[in-house]
């Protein structure tokens, strides 16, 4: 038997107090129901998943509209074969063009293009609209403050980035 089959390095077990239970059930009914409520406005008055909005977003607002794969992967909170197929479907849309990036052909680029730049800017108010109703209006400053904080110390980084 492993160690880390009962226990982690023979650690003994600690279950969670009231304080860390309501953390942990608060932070995982935001991780499971907050991307659902997100990307419902997106599908319905776009087509969109909430994913495929994040991946456009980012190439928008990047210089010459274009990023290496991995970095959008980063950017878009995905791993890089999820991202992949994300771009093939907008590929095939028109929406994006993948080529081999010039300073290091190691590397792929990905492109937005002028129609997938309308798609996205079309789609932004949408998902403003929704940011804005289902979370940050419900924040003051402070809250926003330390959710950002938290969000950065928690910062999740896909197993295939690099």
């Amino acid at each position: 038997m492993s160690g880390t089959d009962e226990h982690e390095d023979d650690e003994e077990l600690r279950w969670l107090d009231e304080q860390e239970k309501a953390a942990w059930t608060g932070l995982i009914s935001l991780v499971l129901l907050l991307p659902g409520k997100l990307e419902s406005p997106l599908r319905q008055e776009h087509g969109l998943t909430l994913f495929e909005y994040l991946v456009l977003s980012h190439l928008s607002e990047a210089p010459q509209r274009r990023l290496r794969m991995g970095e959008l992967a980063f950017l878009a909170s995905g791993s890089l074969s999820r991202l992949s197929n994300v771009i093939k479907r907008c590929e095939q849309r028109g929406w994006v063009v993948r080529t081999p990036d010039p300073t290091d052909g190691r590397y792929t680029l990905a492109e937005l293009a002028d129609v997938g730049f309308d798609i996205v800017h079309l789609a932004a108010p949408t998902h403003l609209r929704a940011v804005r109703r289902i979370v940050l209006d419900s924040l003051n400053t402070t809250d926003q403050k330390a959710l950002a904080r938290i969000a950065q110390k928690l910062r999740i980084v896909p197993d295939d980035f690099g």
